[in-house]
């Protein structure tokens, strides 16, 4: 915990780097406090098959979901997801004639159900 799910737009991916937007986004994450830095676990998918209202053309999108262990207060979730937005804003250049959407979400993991060991 956490674990970090970034998807975006296959459109992205000549100028997309998401092994280094996932490092950046992590090492946002470590800087936070919140979390101990093995613990942040990260994953990025593209997506080939999506749509951004009724067409793609000019349009890209990126988008992080982070889940955490309930418990967390909202100020520490709106800080949480100021500091992704950050991340994605450093880390995702821009492109010419295209609109780029960032996003980030963050959701609770159920603490007394979640289960975890280390080997």
């Amino acid at each position: 915990m956490p674990h970090l799910t970034l998807e975006y737009s296959a459109n992205l991916s000549d100028t997309l780097d998401p092994p280094a937007l996932l490092a950046g986004i992590n090492a946002e994450l470590a800087a936070s406090g919140h979390f101990a830095e093995p613990d942040i676990k990260s994953r990025a998918t593209r997506l080939d098959d999506y749509l951004i209202g009724l067409h793609n053309n000019g349009r890209g999108f990126v988008h992080v979901r982070l889940a955490i262990l309930s418990g967390r207060t909202p100020e520490v979730k709106k800080e949480l997801s100021a500091a992704v937005l950050a991340a994605l804003q450093a880390g995702v250049p821009a492109v010419d004639g295209m609109a780029i959407q960032l996003s980030a979400e963050i959701v609770d993991l159920d603490r007394p159900s979640y289960a975890k060991v280390v080997k």
